[in-house]
Formats: structure tokens, sequence, C-alpha cells
């Protein structure tokens, strides 16, 4: 019998990581996660600053429960699962008050609201209740990195053909499409910034994504 151990990253462990990110994107295939790309995609930095938050929440409640999940009474795991993913969300707003107060200001309530993501609470329950730390420390970071890729997409044209600007942390906001074209005639598209274009923009992915790989589609 051998004793060789899995490889950290093993091909079957890189999956855990690329699917979210590609066919198996949480917001595009299983319409999860939708009101963050409402709420704050108006403007690249929030989205930015949700998704990084998002991340740090879902990779530490994923290890913390996957390091306790045997001694969690099934009968209140899901009040364990709220504690930690709150505990977690009050230390992520208040390191935004004390290092990124204007962010904070504009992700608002919004911060709070990652305690009742239903990627996070998805993952907690589906996979890190049965897996061991770090296939679900990868778990989180693929399920994180896929649902921020889907906001700084959204985010990126929603400011670009809104405002014409795309602001970054750390940069400001940033001219993107030059004064020339607006003395042309060029107006920027004020209906790219409503909260019901977000829901467009993530339809229309939704829809590139589905085209191209056909098992996405349901019968």
């Amino acid at each position: 019998m051998s004793n060789e151990k899995e490889p950290l990253f093993s091909a079957k462990n890189l999956k855990l990581i690329t699917g979210p990110i590609g066919s198996q994107n949480p917001i595009t295939t299983q319409v999860l996660g939708i009101c963050s790309a409402l709420a704050v995609t108006a403007k690249l930095e929030p989205a930015i600053v949700m998704s990084i938050s998002v991340i740090a929440v879902l990779v530490f409640a994923n290890l913390i429960i996957s390091l306790i999940r045997n001694s969690i009474p099934s009968r209140i795991r899901i009040i364990v699962q709220l504690v930690i993913v709150a505990a977690l969300v009050i230390l992520v707003d208040q390191i935004l008050k004390a290092f990124a107060y204007d962010v904070s200001r504009q992700l608002s309530v919004f911060v709070g609201l990652i305690i009742t993501n239903c990627i996070i609470m998805g993952r907690l329950e589906a996979f890190a209740l049965g897996n061991k730390p770090w296939p679900s420390v990868l778990d989180a970071v693929g399920n994180g990195a896929g649902y921020g890729l889907i906001l700084i997409i959204v985010a990126f044209f929603r400011e670009l053909f809104g405002s014409g600007t795309l602001t970054l942390p750390g940069l400001g906001e940033l001219r993107v499409i030059p004064q020339v074209f607006y003395d042309w005639g060029y107006v920027n598209n004020g209906f790219m910034i409503l909260p019901p274009m977000a829901l467009i923009v993530v339809g229309i992915i939704i829809w590139v994504q589905r085209s191209r790989n056909k098992e996405l589609i349901e019968s």
C-alpha cells in the first residue's frame, strides 16, 4: 500500500480553482450572488473590494468549518456557519472602515449582506462540511474568484460606458474615454449605471457562456 500523499496542487485540486472560474462559475451556472452584481458594480473599485472581501470571508469560513466539521452537531450546523461568517464579515467591515473608508461608505450595507451570500453558505454546506481543510481552501478561492471575476467584468463595462472612467484602488478615477470624443458628440450612457443594466450585463455574460458550452444549456 502506497504512503504517497496527493500533491497540494494536483490536477484534482487545481480543478477546484479553475472550475468555478470557468464553466462552473457560481453566478453564471447557478445564478447565485446576483444581489451584489446589482448593488456594487456601478464603479470598478467597489466591485474589486467586494470581490476581495468575499474571497477572504469564504476562504477563512471554509477553512474553519472544515477544521471543526466533525464536532459540529448536525442540528445546529447552519447556526454555526452563520456565526462564523458573521464574525468574519464584521472583521472585514472594520478593516475596510479603518483602511479604505471611502470605499466602505460606497459599499454601505452590502458588506454586511455577505453574511447571507448564497455562494458562501452554499460552499460551506456543500463542500467544507465534507472535505479536508486544503481542498476546502482551494474550493473557496475558486468560487470566490469566479464570483469576483463576474463582478469586475460587469463593473468594468458599466463604469466605462456609463461614466467614461475606470476607478481603481489606490489610483482613483481614471479618465479612459478621451475628451476629444465628447467634443465630437459622444455622450455617456446613463442607463449603464442604473441597477437594471447590471442584470442585463450579467444576462449577456450567461448567454455568451452557455452558447459556448452546450453542456450548460438546460434540456
